[in-house]
């Protein structure tokens, strides 16, 4: 099996990162299997919705460990590194079916990133979402800095993403990041609402509410990774690296 597997339920087709012994950690094999799995989901067209869920005790811890330690010790490779990684997420974003994300125990990082290029979010009780990048000297340059604004509106995103501070479901529902909270019961009673409409009036409705939300998304990516390439080469990325791998505080200089 495979670290991304799926399974259709009539015509809803589950994208699951199946690497749950790595907590579901973005790695090269798992960003590969979805992007061919979202594009043979976007080809499809028996597949009307989308849902995107991790295997094992959460959804994703984020990226993978190897990639942080390569951009601390190599922060020219950014672009390489992050550009395929823009690609998936962006279809995600972009195909015109509805999609979603079911997050169940933890969403961080870029896999929070990854959820808001869905459509929407449905978080289980007790699960938790959090963009922390400026804990080691980063942002959120996969489109969290561009996405979360629309979703949340300008003061939240700022607080969240400048602060690093992990939300609840309950929080992330109040103000708007998770539609809905619940579990397979809760994401299968908005897959049947969503097939319960017609499907080109929703695939389309989607791309004009995007556009109207996001006017300025491929502007804003470009910036993402041009400030990034900025702090990955900065001291206080390179301290705050040292110190999540020693697992101790950072102490950062501002330069």
């Amino acid at each position: 099996m495979g670290v991304v597997t799926t399974e259709d339920r009539g015509a809803v087709r589950h994208v699951v990162m199946n690497r749950p012994e790595k907590r579901n950690a973005l790695n090269d094999e798992l960003v590969a299997g979805l992007g061919k799995a979202f594009e043979e989901a976007a080809a499809d067209d028996s597949v009307r919705v989308v849902v995107l869920r991790g295997e094992g005790a959460m959804f994703s811890s984020g990226m993978d460990l190897a990639g942080l330690r390569e951009l601390s010790e190599n922060p020219a490779s950014l672009r390489a590194f992050r550009r395929p990684l823009l690609l998936i997420y962006n279809l995600l974003e972009e195909m015109t079916k509805p999609t979603i994300a079911q997050i169940h125990g933890a969403c961080l990082g870029g896999a929070m990133e990854l959820a808001l290029a869905a459509d929407m979010r449905v978080m289980a009780e007790g699960s938790m979402a959090g963009i922390m990048e400026v804990r080691i000297g980063l942002i959120p340059d996969l489109g969290g800095c561009s996405r979360l604004p629309a979703v949340v509106g300008v003061g939240r995103a700022k607080e969240l993403i400048m602060t690093g501070r992990p939300m609840d479901a309950g929080e992330a529902h109040r103000i708007g990041f998770a539609n809905r909270v619940g579990g397979d019961e809760a994401v299968e009673t908005l897959c049947n609402e969503l097939l319960s409409c017609a499907p080109q009036a929703v695939g389309l409705a989607k791309r004009v509410i995007d556009a109207a939300a996001k006017p300025a998304l491929a502007a804003t990516l470009e910036q993402e990774v041009t400030v990034q390439q900025q702090l990955a080469g900065s001291e206080d990325f390179a301290e705050g690296a040292a110190a999540f791998f020693d697992k101790r505080q950072p102490e950062f200089a501002g330069k």
